[in-house]
């Protein structure tokens, strides 16, 4: 018998998925590190190169303050672009929670959506759109993989916090002795 993903109210919900799309955002900027080790230096360059600012949020941030006529330091500029990063990670943890609740997808299932949904909304359609990075056919196939990996990241690590807050918030007392899903595995345990 699987154990379905334990119920609370809509705001004890919001409040697990905007507290798990912050540790999420936290794991993906760690994640980030190794990721561009990996990327090979000439893809790099040209990433650098194509790309209008040193990352879409600072490019955002920019293009507020200019909205806003508003003058901002360097240091306010970072400021503003980390807020903007992170309220869109944290923004982004709430549909892991919708995609569990309300298709019916095990966590696995949910996790990849979540990722790939964030990649292929924002990274793929929004920023380019929005012109806060170059157009996608500018950018080598390998910092677009990134991206989708660096969101994958992102879904798995929400599932783990909604998931486990989810539990730690409202535990099912009917579970103990219980066969349960687990989250590696998406089998029975």
């Amino acid at each position: 018998m699987l154990v379905e993903a334990p119920k609370h109210s809509m705001m004890i919900d919001l409040a697990i998925g905007l507290f798990a799309g912050l540790l999420a955002t936290q794991v993906t900027n760690l994640a980030q590190t190794p990721l561009k080790w990996v990327t090979p230096e000439n893809v790099d360059r040209h990433e650098k190169k194509v790309r209008p600012g040193a990352s879409s949020s600072l490019v955002a941030a920019q293009k507020l303050a200019k909205a806003m006529d508003v003058s901002l330091s360097d240091k306010e500029e970072a400021l503003w672009g980390k807020a903007i990063h992170f309220a869109i990670g944290i923004g982004w943890g709430p549909v892991y929670g919708l995609l569990r609740q309300y298709t019916g997808l095990r966590p696995i299932g949910a996790a990849l959506a979540s990722g790939v949904g964030m990649s292929l909304i924002l990274d793929e359609g929004l920023v380019p759109a929005l012109g806060l990075s170059a157009p996608n056919h500018q950018y080598h196939a390998l910092t677009r993989a990134r991206g989708v990996v660096a969101h994958l990241v992102y879904g798995t690590a929400v599932a783990f916090a909604v998931e486990g807050l989810g539990r730690l918030v409202s535990p099912d007392p009917d579970a103990e002795g219980k066969e349960h899903e687990t989250f590696a595995s998406g089998r029975n345990a």
